[in-house]
C-alpha cells in the first residue's frame, strides 16, 4: 500500500507541476502574442514616422538650403556694404583731412599725425587698387604737403627752442670742485620735455613713413650752430669779465673752486734774448703794454685771459658735445647717430683747432723774434689738451678718422713748436752776442741771466708738459715709453744745458770789462743770482736729477770770483807793507830817503783807497747778504793792515805835516769800505 500511495502522491505532484508549466507556457504564449502585437504596432509606428520624416525632410531641406543661401547673400551684401563704406571712406580722406593738413601740426601734433596715418592708408589703397584714380594724386599731394609741414614743424620747434647755453651754466658744468655736487650730476635741459617729445614723434614718423633723412641735416645744422654759439658766448664772457685778479665763475662755484683748467692767471714777464735784431724795440713795446697804469691792459693780461678762455672752451666743448650726443640719441635713429653727431660737432671742433693752430703760429713768430714769454702760452694749453684727451677720445668715439685725428694733430704741433722753442732758447742763451752797450756798467745781474732763470722757473709749472715735449723729439728706444721719469731726466738735462750755456756766455761777456775786479763782481752777481734762484725754487731738485753737485759747483765759482775781486785791493794793501821800511823807533832821526818812503806809502794808500772806493762805490751787488759779507771781509782785512801800519808810523816824525799823509783814522777807512757798492752813499 505504501508504494501505491507514494506513486499516487508522486503522480499528483507531477500533474500539479505539469499544470503549472502549462500555465506558464500559456502565459508565455500570451506574452509572445502581445509582444508580436506590440512589435507590429512599433513597426507600424516607425514606418509611419519614417514616412513622415521622409516627407518632412523632403520639405525642410530645400527651405534650409534657401535659408542658407539667403544668409550667405545677406553676409555678402553686408561685406559689400562695408567694403563700399571703407572705399568711400578713402575717397573722403582728402576732404576730411585737407583743412587740418593745411593748418599744420602746431599745437595739435597727435591729431595731425592721425590725419597723416589716414592719408597714408588712402595712398596705399589707391596704389594697390586704383593706381589711375585722380584721388591717388590728390592724397599723394596732401601726404607730401603734410610731410613738408612736419619737416617744417621739426625745424621750427628746434629753432624756437634751441638757445645757446649760458656761460655761467657752462662754467658750472665744467667745474672740477669736489665740494660742489651739481656739476657731477648736472644734465643740461636743451629742450623742454613737451617739445622734445614732439620732436621725437616727428622724427620717428619721418623715418618710418616719410622716408626722408633731410630732417637729420636740419637737426645737426641747428644744433651745431647752437653748440658753436655756446662756446663763443663763453669766450666772450671771459673777455668781458675776466681780470688779472680772478675768473668770472658762477655764484655756485665762485670763491669755492680749488682747481680749474687754469686755477689762476699765469703771469709771464717778457722774456727776451737781448742783442738780437728788433729786441730793444720789441722789449720797449712789451714794457709799454705791461704798464698797469696805462690806458690799456697789459699784453700779458690779455694773453692770460685768452689762454683761460681757450682752455675753458676746450672743456666746454667736451661737456657740451657729450650732452649733445645724449640728446641726439633720443631724436636721431641709431644707425644715423654717429654720422649726424660727427657733422654736428665739426664747426665747433674746427674753430677750436683753428684757434689752437693760431696759437701755435703766434708762438712760432714769437720764437723768430726771441720773445719766449709768448711761447709759454702753449704750455698750459698743451697740458690741458693732454689731460682732456681721454674725454675727447670718448666723445669722438665712432666719428670719422679725420675727426678723431684733429686733437692729436694739434697736440703734436704744439709739442713740436714747444720743443723748438726750448731748443732755440738754449741756443740763444749760448750765442747771445757780447755787445758792450748791452753790458751793465755796475756789474749787476745781466738781463740774459734774469731772463734765463725766469724762463726756467716758469717751466716748473709745466714740468711734465715740458718733459713730454722734449721726449716727443727723441728717437731713441727709451723715448718710446715716454715714462715720467724719462721725461724728468730730459728736462733736467735741458735745464743743465741752459745753465751751462748761460755760464759760458757770462764768462765771455765778463771779458768786455777792462777791470778784472768788475768782471769778477759781474760773474759773482750772476752766479749768486743763479744759485739763489735755484735754491728758492724746485729748479735745484730738477738740476740734481742729472747733476748732483751743481749747488757746490756754483758756490766754488762764487768764492773764486770773490778771491779775484779781492786782488783789486792788493795794490792798496802793498802800501801798508813794512818791507824795506825803517823800524818805527820814536825819537829816532830818519833819513830823507826813509821819510820819503813812508810819505809815499801813506800817500799811495790814501790815493789807492780813495780811487777804489770811488770806483767800487758805483758797482752793484744786489744781494744784501753777499754785499754785507764782502764789505765786512774787506773791511776787516784793510782795517787790520791799516791799523797796524798806522800804529807803527803815526808817532814817527817822517813829516812836519802829518795830517797831510795820515788823512784817515782806522774807523774812517772802515766807513769808506762800508759805502762800497752803494751809489746813494
Amino acid at each position: 500500500m505504501i508504494p501505491s500511495e507514494e506513486a499516487s502522491a508522486r503522480r499528483r505532484e507531477i500533474e500539479a507541476k505539469l499544470k503549472q508549466e502549462e500555465e506558464t507556457l500559456s502565459f508565455i504564449r500570451e506574452s509572445l502574442e502581445k509582444s508580436d502585437q506590440l512589435t507590429k504596432n512599433m513597426v507600424s509606428i516607425l514606418s509611419s514616422f519614417e514616412s513622415r520624416l521622409m516627407k518632412l525632410e523632403n520639405s525642410i531641406i530645400p527651405v534650409h538650403k534657401q535659408t542658407e543661401n539667403l544668409q550667405r547673400l545677406q553676409e555678402n551684401v553686408e561685406k559689400t556694404l562695408s567694403c563700399l563704406d571703407h572705399v568711400i571712406g578713402y575717397y573722403h580722406v582728402a576732404k576730411d583731412t585737407e583743412k587740418i593738413i593745411k593748418e599744420g601740426p602746431t599745437g595739435r601734433l597727435e591729431e595731425y599725425l592721425g590725419c597723416m596715418a589716414r592719408i597714408q592708408k588712402a595712398v596705399e589703397y589707391f596704389q594697390d587698387n586704383n593706381p589711375d584714380s585722380p584721388e591717388l594724386n590728390r592724397v599723394k599731394s596732401l601726404f607730401e604737403r603734410g610731410k613738408e609741414s612736419l619737416e617744417s614743424e621739426f625745424r621750427s620747434l628746434l629753432t624756437r627752442h634751441t638757445k645757446p647755453v649760458p656761460p655761467i651754466l657752462i662754467l658750472d658744468l665744467i667745474s672740477g670742485d669736489d665740494e660742489i655736487e651739481t656739476p657731477e650730476d648736472m644734465i643740461l635741459e636743451h629742450l623742454p620735455e613737451s617739445v622734445l617729445q614732439d620732436i621725437v614723434r616727428i622724427s620717428l614718423w619721418l623715418v618710418e613713413f616719410g622716408r626722408n633723412q633731410d630732417f637729420m641735416n636740419v637737426y645737426y645744422q641747428i644744433r651745431s650752430s647752437q653748440l658753436d654759439r655756446s662756446i663763443k658766448g663763453l669766450k666772450e664772457h671771459f673777455r668781458k669779465n675776466s681780470s688779472s685778479t680772478g675768473i668770472p665763475y658762477s655764484p655756485a662755484i665762485q670763491n669755492k673752486r680749488k682747481d680749474t683748467p687754469t686755477k689762476k692767471p699765469i703771469k709771464r714777464p717778457a722774456v727776451f734774448i737781448p742783442g738780437h735784431e728788433h729786441d730793444l724795440r720789441v722789449k720797449h713795446l712789451s714794457d709799454t703794454l705791461n704798464d698797469k697804469h696805462g690806458p690799456a691792459a697789459g699784453r700779458d693780461d690779455v694773453l692770460d685771459i685768452e689762454i683761460d678762455a681757450y682752455i675753458h672752451c676746450v672743456s666746454a666743448f667736451v661737456k657740451l658735445a657729450q650732452s649733445e650726443y645724449q640728446l641726439l640719441t633720443e631724436i636721431i635713429p641709431e644707425h644715423h647717430q654717429k654720422k649726424t653727431f660727427d657733422s654736428l660737432i665739426q664747426e665747433s671742433l674746427d674753430n677750436l683747432m683753428i684757434e689752437g693752430d693760431n696759437i701755435v703760429s703766434a708762438a712760432r713768430k714769437a720764437i723768430i723774434r726771441h720773445d719766449y714769454s709768448a711761447v709759454l702760452t702753449i704750455f698750459p694749453i698743451l697740458r690741458h689738451l693732454k689731460q682732456t684727451k681721454p674725454e675727447f677720445d670718448q666723445v669722438l668715439q665712432g666719428t670719422a678718422a679725420s675727426t678723431k685725428n684733429k686733437l692729436p694733430g694739434l697736440i703734436t704741433s704744439m709739442e713740436t713748436t714747444g720743443a723748438k722753442a726750448l731748443e732755440d732758447f738754449a741756443d740763444n742763451i749760448k750765442n747771445d752776442p757780447d755787445k758792450e752797450y748791452n753790458m751793465p756798467k755796475d756789474g749787476t745781474v745781466h738781463e740774459l741771466t734774469s731772463n734765463a732763470i725766469l724762463f726756467l722757473q716758469q717751466l716748473l709749472d709745466f714740468q711734465e708738459t715740458a718733459g713730454a715735449m722734449l721726449a716727443s723729439q727723441e728717437t731713441s728706444s727709451s723715448a718710446s715709453s715716454y715714462s715720467s721719469e724719462f721725461s724728468r731726466r730730459l728736462l733736467s738735462t735741458y735745464i743743465c744745458k741752459v745753465l751751462g750755456n748761460l755760464q759760458l756766455n757770462l764768462l765771455s761777456k765778463s771779458r768786455v770789462y777792462e777791470d778784472p775786479a768788475l768782471s769778477a763782481i759781474f760773474l759773482h752777481n750772476n752766479y749768486n743770482y743763479i744759485l739763489k734762484s735755484l735754491e728758492k725754487s724746485e729748479l735745484i731738485h730738477l738740476v740734481a736729477v742729472t747733476q748732483k753737485e751743481a749747488e757746490e759747483s756754483y758756490r766754488k765759482h762764487i768764492d773764486q770770483q770773490l778771491k779775484i775781486y779781492q786782488r783789486s785791493w792788493l795794490k792798496v794793501m802793498e802800501y801798508l807793507s813794512v818791507e824795506n821800511l825803517p823800524t818805527s823807533s820814536q825819537g829816532a832821526k830818519l833819513k830823507d830817503k826813509e821819510r820819503t818812503m813812508i810819505k809815499e806809502r801813506f800817500k799811495g794808500f790814501n790815493d789807492g783807497l780813495e780811487e777804489l772806493c770811488k770806483i767800487q762805490k758805483a758797482w752793484a751787488i744786489p744781494d744784501t747778504e753777499q754785499r754785507d759779507k764782502i764789505r765786512q771781509d774787506q773791511k776787516k782785512i784793510v782795517r787790520e793792515a791799516y791799523g797796524a801800519f798806522l800804529q807803527r808810523y803815526s808817532h814817527v816824525p817822517f813829516t812836519k805835516n802829518p795830517e797831510k799823509y795820515i788823512k784817515y783814522r782806522v774807523e774812517q777807512v772802515g766807513e769808506m769800505i762800508e759805502k762800497l757798492f752803494d751809489t746813494s752813499a
